[in-house]
């Protein structure tokens, strides 16, 4: 008796977007989580990051490699989480020379948001590019030419750091999931990049 076997359709688009959408939001959870310690914010993304495009490559994954992703990323990336503070904080000092009216104020509260908004979007491109065993070092050195050269791809994420602020000015709790989209397009960013 011949068995009849039915053929296996491959998921539609629609499915396959959503399976990314809905990875990417768990990202965000795990993201958040991992960051909470706020030093350890570099070290999230990059496991974040390389937990996506694992996803995105049909490999294993899932906690136990996110977790293990933040340990190894997590010596490095918590001297640029410390450098991140000290940034917020030398913002915190230019926003404040702005408030108090003093000459030349606006021009370094200009510069310095610029500033800041560089570094944030270097420190994202890095992460996403992050391996076991680089050294942030030179991912920044490189991911800030790329900051630089691309200004289209770091552009999209100044933007998705905007979605992330008006989604916690709005309803604080979507900043946690909408943190791995912002980690998806970091890597989509970067694939654009090195194909150019």
């Amino acid at each position: 008796m011949a068995v009849r076997t039915a053929a296996v359709r491959p998921p539609s688009r629609l499915a396959t977007g959503f399976g990314v959408f809905a990875e990417c939001l768990l990202t965000g959870v795990w993201i958040t989580l991992a960051a909470l310690p706020v030093v350890t914010a570099p070290a999230a993304f990059a496991a974040g990051a390389r937990h996506l495009r694992r996803h995105l490559n049909h490999e294993t994954g899932g906690w136990r490699h996110f977790v293990s992703d933040v340990r190894a990323a997590a010596p490095g990336g918590a001297l640029v989480g410390a450098g991140g503070l000290a940034a917020v904080w030398l913002l915190w000092l230019n926003l404040s020379a702005v408030a108090a009216g003093l000459p030349g104020g606006p021009f370094v509260g200009a510069v310095g948001i610029l500033a800041f908004i560089g570094g944030a979007v270097t420190v994202l491109r890095a992460a996403a590019v992050w391996h076991p065993g680089a050294r942030w070092r030179e991912l920044l050195g490189a991911a800030a030419r790329r900051t630089v050269r691309d200004p289209a791809g770091s552009l999209l994420l100044v933007g998705g750091f905007a979605v992330v602020a008006g989604s916690a000015w709005a309803v604080a709790p979507l900043a946690v999931p909408v943190a791995g989209a912002v980690a998806a397009a970091a890597i989509v960013v970067e694939s654009r990049c090195a194909a150019r």
